[in-house]
């Protein structure tokens, strides 16, 4: 139960990014996320040797006791973490600067298709009837919202291709904090995005409020909810953790309809109804089969 709060608490914040989001709309995309990466960086390395600093010397004493071999493969899943996550940052903010909103929304909802499908496919998570069903339900919402932005389609699907991969690496069996793991993450992305500063007009000034929100967004938008899916995936598998992603654009819609008065087309309403309707199917499917098996080991 703790891992399914876990991961609905993670999306739901990521849901209401708009609140945040909003009052920066006077500000340059690039601007807000280099910002973003750089607050976040500094404060989860604080909270790291701060509040954390029993599990962060155990995760440094974990690395330096593993073998050549192991601690390869964790350097590996870790980088190519941290590149996917700053591909992932960079690519939907270019998205929404350069070619539509409504790609970066599409991705949202492509995401959770990917990662049950690149979950089934390399950690051999096996799906039941009902929640290939529920794939099948969101493919339709995601063809009928894409129906007409061929190119909205394809710009969406790297983007939630490099998150879905990320969900993925992060379920393994390293005995390393995950915490700790994120930080890494956060540090090496914000190193690779670190060249966007050569682009942002320095002249653009930046208020007290600006440095507030973006605060609020490194900690509240951004160390957080990421920190809370990795924990999730200790206990959930990587496909529930995808598709449960489907809350972020389900808040989102019904934040732009209901707070900010956006307008709506039948097509969207039929789509997200669909969307709602998978998650349901889907995660009554997989609650249902581990109680299935948890019954059976017991029998056994």
């Amino acid at each position: 139960m703790k891992y399914y709060l876990s991961a609905l608490t993670g999306f739901i914040i990521w849901g209401t990014f708009a609140l945040v989001l909003r009052p920066l709309s006077d500000y340059g995309a690039l601007d807000i996320l280099i910002h973003r990466v750089l607050f976040a960086s500094v404060c989860i390395l604080l909270a790291c040797f701060i509040f954390r600093r029993k599990q962060t010397l155990a995760s440094i004493k974990y690395l330096k006791s593993t073998n050549s071999s192991e601690r390869k493969k964790l350097l590996i899943n870790v980088l190519a973490s941290a590149v996917l996550l700053g591909m992932n940052w960079f690519i939907f903010i270019y998205v929404m600067n350069a070619i539509s909103v409504n790609a970066t929304a599409l991705a949202y909802l492509i995401c959770p298709i990917l990662t049950t499908v690149l979950a089934s496919i390399f950690l051999k998570e096996r799906l039941g009837n009902w929640q290939w069903f529920a794939v099948g339900l969101s493919v339709v919402s995601c063809l009928l919202l894409a129906y007409g932005h061929f190119l909205d389609l394809i710009y969406s699907f790297f983007i939630a291709l490099s998150y879905a991969a990320y969900l993925v690496l992060q379920k393994n069996k390293f005995q390393i904090d995950k915490f700790f793991t994120l930080t890494i993450h956060i540090l090496v992305s914000t190193i690779l995005l670190l060249p966007i500063l050569s682009i942002i007009d320095p002249s653009v000034p930046k208020t007290t409020e600006f440095y507030s929100y973006i605060l609020i967004i490194a900690i509240g938008y951004t160390i957080i909810p990421l920190f809370l899916n990795i924990y999730a995936l200790k206990g959930l598998d990587s496909s529930v953790v995808g598709i449960l992603l489907y809350l972020n654009p389900i808040i989102s819609f019904c934040l732009a309809i209901f707070y900010y008065k956006e307008a709506i087309n039948s097509t969207q309403i039929i789509a997200f109804g669909l969307i709602l309707i998978a998650v349901i199917i889907f995660n009554i499917a997989y609650i249902y089969e581990r109680r299935r098996q948890t019954q059976l080991k017991m029998e056994g």
